[in-house]
């Protein structure tokens, strides 16, 4: 007959394996969102450049457009929309489409959303992180809240309550416009 602490070792050995298997897995995942952030960036560079060279001289609409910056770069607007020159989350305005905004706000615009669509109200941060499968913990509820709050700073999100959010009113959904 085995011994408990025997049992207890076997057991502690396999899931120690599977947390090894799990952070090669999750240090794959990293590389393969570097190279992908990377990818992005040329791309949003080139489609800027494009867009530089085929708008008419004196149009002043070049760069108008609010789009998401590659993670490092500050936002850009000649219009002068973003709040802070550093900003990623531009000033939301009529026609502007979610894609403007970084994956992490569009994740938590799209969740404010869907709740509101369902009519169940707004979502408090820790309810986000309940949602996003996070630990609810103060600094995941926090870094939340901080984005978050950021929305509502930008127009996006509207703090309806102390800690309660819910997505601005004409804001529209994932596929752009008003």
């Amino acid at each position: 007959m085995p011994s408990v602490v025997g049992l207890l070792e076997e057991h502690e050995l396999a899931a120690r394996r599977r947390v090894d298997g799990l952070r090669e897995e999750a240090d794959r995942i990293q590389a393969e969102l570097a190279v992908a952030e990377l990818e992005w960036q040329e791309w949003v560079i080139a489609r800027r450049r494009v867009g530089a060279v085929l708008a008419p001289a004196g149009s002043g609409t070049a760069g108008a457009e609010a789009v998401a910056d590659p993670p490092g770069t500050a936002a850009r607007s000649v219009s002068g929309d973003a709040a802070k020159p550093k900003s990623q989350v531009p000033v939301w305005r009529e026609g502007l489409a979610w894609s403007a905004l970084p994956v992490d706000y569009q994740r938590i615009l799209t969740t404010l959303a869907d709740r509101a669509r369902l009519g169940q109200g707004p979502m408090t941060c820790q309810e986000l992180a309940a949602g996003f499968g996070m630990d609810v913990v103060p600094a995941r509820v926090e870094a939340l809240r901080s984005k978050a709050k950021r929305l509502v700073a930008r127009g996006w999100a509207v703090e309806s309550a102390p800690g309660r959010f819910t997505p601005a009113t004409g804001v529209a959904g994932p596929g752009g416009g008003s």
